[in-house]
């Protein structure tokens, strides 16, 4: 059996449509159809999740959620639970970015009215369904549904800001909460029940075409999250629930303060007590959601980067041991074969490599990074072993375009060495690179198929505005490019 396969990297909000950001429906649809033409076998997203403050997909309300803004309202027409003459009204949009806050306060307001819809007249259509989905997730779907709920009722007030009895989850004030926000707990539901409806149709399409989704699980949750709130003695937190520690990474290629996510840290001795229930359970959950799951930070499960709560960057930290190794033995005896990509850029010890090959993980190479030294560099195309996921870039490089018009002069001569040809018109080139490697896997992000410059990137890592937000249209797809991915895809047999 041929292992050797090649996909595409590109996030649902970036997919073109009329609502303001890319959506379950038909657009979707219309990707896979472009990826099975193009001889592509994989779709990689980011996280789904409902995005919090910066909109970025790695800082969520809840690690098993679905974003609302991602459910198609044209997929609402056809199930009769949204009338067609609302969507007239849609207003203007730009086609190239999202704007997040216009798109949520237009939509969100539809969706409430596909909600009453639902409730009054064609919830005896969905009723099985319904009650099926409520009974199969109401594990973490009760806990968050109460948490948005709670968060409206106090315009956006973070979890750890709320009132004591709310915070600590007393048992007397949440059955009251429950009770006073019933209609509302029961609208977030709602908003799940037809996220995964529609997500499930869309990932059925995707397998029936022999494409296989690539999920994104971030090794941390947020901090104004429905997980935290639920599962406090998991995390290192104090006596009044506020983190201790919280994740990034030290200084490194893409900041010299490192990188300060803010993330509560987990207290891997008390997920030991508790068998690792909750890790294990998100680990089953996404499995489920995707075909391949890549382990972002991986190289946390290890050890991981604990940065006093109090500090202004991530310098002053200090690596703490994880216990992936005892995790990965248990879900490695339910599961048998473990369908993870191991994300370990950055700071990687021979620890955290011994990691990844006990467990026979793929680890990631990055094109970008290839050229910064000399023949020993572990990510130029002839150090790889097969076990690789390789990509020209990340969602957090710039594009390869944009990479290529702004190289130092060291890594320039270092490319042009290796290649024996000028920079200029490189791209295809170093997507022949990925594509013609022995890594088993190749991955090339959307923009760089579209062959598009800086303007069209996704995520600068250290700044927390304006990311997230890029979109394609289909008129930038050319046919030339169509082929080209075709026939390199062909040419190296994937």
């Amino acid at each position: 059996m041929n292992k050797r396969r090649s996909g595409i990297l590109l996030h649902i909000t970036s997919l073109p449509g009329s609502e303001g950001i890319g959506t379950l429906g038909s657009e979707a649809f219309r990707f896979v159809d472009f990826l099975k033409e193009s001889g592509q076998k994989l779709w990689q997203i980011l996280p789904l999740g409902p995005a919090g403050s910066g909109n970025s997909p790695y800082q969520c309300y809840s690690a098993f959620a679905g974003n609302p803004l991602m459910i198609d309202l044209h997929l609402l027409v056809e199930d009769h639970l949204l009338e067609e003459k609302l969507l007239e009204g849609t207003p203007h949009f730009s086609k190239k970015q999202v704007d997040f806050d216009k798109v949520e306060n237009w939509k969100m307001s539809l969706l409430r009215q596909s909600f009453t819809v639902f409730i009054d007249k064609k919830k005896i259509a969905f009723e099985v369904d319904y009650w099926r989905f409520l009974d199969e997730h109401s594990w973490w779907l009760n806990d968050h549904a109460l948490f948005m709920a709670i968060r409206k009722l106090l315009k956006g007030l973070e979890w750890g800001k709320w009132e004591r009895e709310v915070k600590f989850r007393y048992p007397e004030t949440l059955s009251g909460l429950s009770e006073q926000l019933a209609e509302e707990t029961e609208f977030q539901k709602y908003l799940q029940f037809i996220f995964f409806r529609q997500w499930h149709r869309l990932k059925e399409y995707a397998n029936h075409h022999e494409i296989q989704i690539v999920g994104d699980v971030p090794l941390y949750v947020s901090g104004d999250s429905s997980d935290l709130w639920a599962n406090t003695d998991i995390f290192l937190l104090d006596a009044d629930l506020n983190p201790t520690k919280v994740g990034g990474v030290p200084p490194d290629y893409f900041s010299e303060t490192g990188q300060l996510w803010g993330n509560p840290v987990f207290d891997w001795q008390r997920l030991s007590e508790r068998n690792y229930d909750w890790w294990v359970a998100r680990i089953h959950f996404n499995l489920r959601m995707f075909d391949l799951v890549r382990i972002d930070h991986f190289r946390g499960l290890e050890s991981f980067w604990a940065i006093p709560a109090d500090e202004n960057t991530a310098i002053n930290g200090q690596w703490v041991p994880a216990h992936g190794r005892e995790l990965l033995r248990l879900l490695k005896q339910q599961l048998g074969q473990l369908n993870f990509i191991a994300e370990d850029l950055g700071t990687i010890t021979p620890e955290v490599d011994r990691l990844r090959e006990e467990f026979n993980l793929p680890g990631m190479k990055v094109l970008q990074f290839a050229f910064t030294t000399g023949p020993s560099n572990k990510d130029l195309p002839h150090n790889y072993e097969k076990n690789t996921v390789v990509y020209t870039g990340t969602h957090d490089n710039d594009t390869t375009l944009g990479w290529l018009k702004t190289l130092e002069s060291d890594e320039r001569k270092n490319l042009v060495l290796y290649t024996g040809e000028p920079v200029e018109g490189k791209l295809q080139k170093i997507i022949g690179m990925a594509i013609g490697s022995v890594a088993e896997t190749a991955i090339i992000p959307m923009q760089d198929v579209l062959e598009l410059g800086s303007e069209s990137r996704m995520n600068t890592p250290g700044t927390s505005t304006g990311n997230w937000r890029w979109r394609f249209q289909w008129s930038q797809l050319k046919a030339g490019q169509i082929k080209f991915l075709e026939e390199l895809t062909k040419k190296y047999n994937r």
